[in-house]
């Protein structure tokens, strides 16, 4: 890579972490414990803004999650205690990467089964168009039928002379 591409991508970088909605004061001394803390962080799925990990949301709960994650990092919980502890006051949708269990099933698995399926029919189509291409069903003409048809491009040959 070009000295100016690496720049550029630092640059971004940068930039990305200053929109960061984790605030100065929300940094842990030990860092450690900090980094441990923002990893969770990006875990985590903001209630209100949803699509979005709380380490980037700057909604009120996010900032009330990420004060509980610190404050269970201090009283040694790990992290799966963490994200359980998260899950059971939350639901299984607080964690952008659920536990596989009955209720989340839909959500491991409809993708894939999605993929698949539209995958099926992708390669389908282009099989049924060449096997209907050339089979034109065609019926016979009766003689009436075959008088109007030849009277029709006679009248149409004489326009265009």
């Amino acid at each position: 890579m070009s000295r100016k591409i690496l720049i550029i991508l630092a640059m971004i970088f940068g930039l990305t972490q200053i929109a960061s909605a984790v605030l100065p004061s929300e940094v842990m001394r030990d860092p450690d414990q900090d980094a441990r803390a923002r990893m969770l962080y990006r875990e985590v799925r903001c209630v209100v803004c949803q699509n979005e990990n709380i380490a980037g949301s700057s909604a009120d709960i996010a900032a009330d999650m990420r004060r509980d994650i610190r404050l269970h990092i201090r009283e040694g919980l790990s992290d799966a205690d963490i994200r359980q502890t998260l899950r059971d006051r939350y639901g299984d949708y607080v964690l952008f990467r659920p536990a596989l269990n009955p209720a989340t099933l839909a959500l491991w698995f409809l993708p894939v089964i999605v993929l698949i399926i539209g995958g099926v029919i992708f390669l389908r189509l282009p099989r049924k168009a060449a096997e209907t291409e050339g089979a034109v069903d065609v019926a016979e003409l009766s003689a009436e039928e075959r008088a109007r048809l030849n009277k029709l491009l006679e009248d149409d040959n004489n326009r265009s002379s």
